[in-house]
């Protein structure tokens, strides 16, 4: 199993950018994949998991302002898998988000290759 800290991740409305017509990945995106690929490199977590993955996110607050919490995902598994962790994110099969109960504006992910 690996785990990793991660920073809050921007929500998918602000991950996406429109430009002459196409859809491409934002400034704030482009930073986040590069913060996670960080965090993946510090923790020498480039695994290249191929198989199928279970895959749990504990979402740590950064203020009290109401967020859906769907939103978050599109960042981290694409950081993930731009990281080098897994190849792609069609690779999780069993998959949970869910609300920490302190603050603290990061995440916490889990991840198992299910056998």
């Amino acid at each position: 199993m690996l785990s990793l800290e991660l920073p809050w991740p921007p929500s998918v409305n602000s991950y996406w950018r429109t430009f002459q017509g196409r859809m491409l990945i934002s400034k704030d995106g482009r930073n986040y994949r590069k913060a996670v690929q960080d965090a993946v490199t510090l923790n020498l977590a480039n695994k290249h998991w191929e198989g199928q993955l279970k895959v749990e996110v504990e979402a740590f607050r950064p203020d009290n302002r109401k967020r859906d919490l769907d939103n978050l995902l599109k960042a981290i598994l694409d950081g993930l898998a731009h990281g080098g962790v897994y190849l792609d994110d069609s690779q999780i099969v069993d998959l949970r988000i869910y609300w920490a109960p302190e603050k603290g504006g990061k995440v916490i992910v889990s991840i198992e290759e299910i056998k």
